[in-house]
């Protein structure tokens, strides 16, 4: 069988192989084309001479005499088999980029018989030459990547990485960190809302509503962290007194604003608050009727007739509890509001003295305000699943909010029924066994997740000595009894109240009496 040695690095080949199996090059076309006239073979002793690093052993051995034409070629060729001086280097670096291109990877060599493919007698490089080849092979690799990603195939006998080679290496394995996967955008599925601080505003600031009415600022009445309530004045009216007809609430554009003005707009418009008062017969409906809204900077303002002072300033002012009489006045005129919400499909959730207000003149009339909670726990007639964490947790003002409440579902009639039998229990005795404790939610929460069961135990414990309200006690019974998609019953919970009211010799009617 015919050899031949291979043009880059010396090892024999026989005359039908394209590639070297030993470096992977592609060897002169004169091999390829075996089968031409033009391909001749030149048979040449072994030009080593004396000195060389070693002669190779007798034996019909020929390199090729010729390559493609150039006889300067042929020389380098030959000579690059034999020694291993920079000439050969050079020479190998030059057909590396003749041969490989890019567009054109080395196809992959087929070979059954490894040990007849190879060189009976390869000489070893010296640690120094492997230190300085092992960069040019892995630069030349990654020049020879195709097009689609994929590297060229390499020789199937590598030589050994020098030991300092092998340990640059390893530290460089060790000291790249491991890659790691970037946090989660989402992180928890419900996460507490911040709180929006809303500077108050200048008062005689105008501020203009979606339907072109102008409104000053008169008198900053209250504030809290996410509202501040103004009274204001009509600037097309043209009053010159700091007398106000009407209350603008300004919070953050997207605060609680934001759900109040959607819930008023879908379920609380003027004509259905007074649809519903002529099906009932009654002669007031504590539902308060927005006159105006819209945006000013970075604000969501609405603009209501004036209700009032609220149920909490009249009682930092005045006294700390309440006579029985006027908080079951309370309860019959907030329980119709409530019903008119829960028809309406929503809850309030977040019933306390702050959301009430009461009419000045007489103090006959109770409004039910505040429905930045409000939710809507029954869309198209189907009620919402109980599902814990739905919501954010312990929204609302912590003393009064249901459990469901504190647990993150949403809430539904019977959490508004328990939240004002809070009410009801706070402002008769001035107390709740967890005002104490209301820096921690969760503390608050296992309290009334405990007294759930033990109504007696409850009222009890914000009685003290006294004793203890009857008809209060059968309220939160008949609330704390309730199903979470069950529908109170309305008109006995009236009933019992409005009895227990008579029996104090009081009516509906009646202005409140707070002394």
């Amino acid at each position: 069988m015919l050899l031949h040695y291979c043009p880059h690095c010396g090892s024999k080949v026989q005359s039908g192989f394209k590639f070297c199996p030993c470096c992977g090059e592609k060897l002169p076309c004169l091999v390829n084309s075996a089968g031409t006239a033009d391909a001749e073979a030149a048979v040449v002793s072994d030009p080593v001479p004396h000195g060389s690093l070693h002669s190779l052993p007798p034996g019909p051995h020929s390199v090729l005499s010729a390559l493609s034409g150039s006889a300067g070629a042929v020389e380098a060729s030959a000579s690059s088999s034999l020694t291993r001086s920079p000439i050969f280097r050079s020479t190998r670096q030059t057909a590396t980029k003749m041969t490989s291109s890019p567009a054109t990877p080395p196809k992959a060599v087929k070979h059954t018989d490894r040990r007849a493919l190879t060189s009976p007698r390869k000489r070893k490089a010296s640690p120094k030459v492997q230190e300085e080849e092992e960069p040019k092979e892995v630069s030349s690799s990654s020049a020879q990547t195709s097009p689609s990603g994929q590297k060229s195939l390499t020789s199937p006998r590598k030589r050994k990485a020098s030991p300092k080679v092998q340990e640059e290496a390893e530290l460089q394995k060790v000291s790249l960190p491991p890659a790691q996967t970037p946090p989660s955008a989402k992180g928890k599925a419900k996460r507490a809302k911040r709180l929006c601080v809303v500077e108050p505003v200048q008062e005689g600031v105008e501020f203009c509503d979606q339907s072109g009415k102008k409104w000053k600022l008169v008198k900053l009445l209250f504030q809290t962290d996410v509202e501040l309530t103004y009274g204001v004045q009509q600037v097309s009216l043209g009053t010159s007194s700091e007398a106000w007809k009407h209350i603008l609430r300004l919070g953050a554009k997207e605060g609680q604003l934001f759900n109040e003005q959607n819930f008023l707009q879908r379920a609380a418009k003027p004509a259905t608050v007074e649809k519903w008062m002529k099906k009932l017969s009654m002669d007031f409906l504590g539902i308060p009727s927005c006159v105006g809204f819209g945006l000013h900077d970075t604000y969501r303002f609405l603009i209501f007739p004036d209700m009032g002072q609220t149920l909490q300033s009249v009682m930092d002012t005045e006294l700390k509890c309440l006579p029985e009489k006027a908080v079951l006045q309370l309860a019959l005129r907030l329980l119709d509001a409530l019903e008119f919400v829960h028809e309406s499909e929503y809850t309030h959730a977040d019933i306390h003295a702050g959301n009430i207000y009461i009419s000045t003149v007489g103090h006959s009339q109770v409004f039910l305000s505040g429905f930045g909670h409000a939710f809507r726990f029954c869309p198209g007639g189907n009620h919402v699943e109980y599902r814990e964490g739905s919501r954010t947790p312990h929204q609302g003002n912590l003393n009064f909010i249901s459990l469901d409440s504190h647990k993150g579902a949403g809430p539904s009639r019977r959490s508004d029924l328990q939240s004002l039998g809070y009410c009801l229990l706070s402002w008769i005795t001035g107390i709740l066994p967890w005002s104490d404790a209301t820096q921690s939610s969760s503390a608050v929460s296992a309290e009334k997740e405990r007294y759930m069961t033990d109504v007696l135990g409850l009222v009890s414990s914000c009685f003290k000595k006294r004793r203890v309200s009857g008809v209060l006690q059968s309220y939160l019974s008949q609330a704390m009894g309730l199903h979470y998609t069950e529908k109170p019953d309305y008109s006995l919970l009236k009933a019992g109240l409005n009895e227990a009211l008579q029996k104090m010799g009081g009516t509906l009617g009646e202005p409140l009496i707070f002394r």
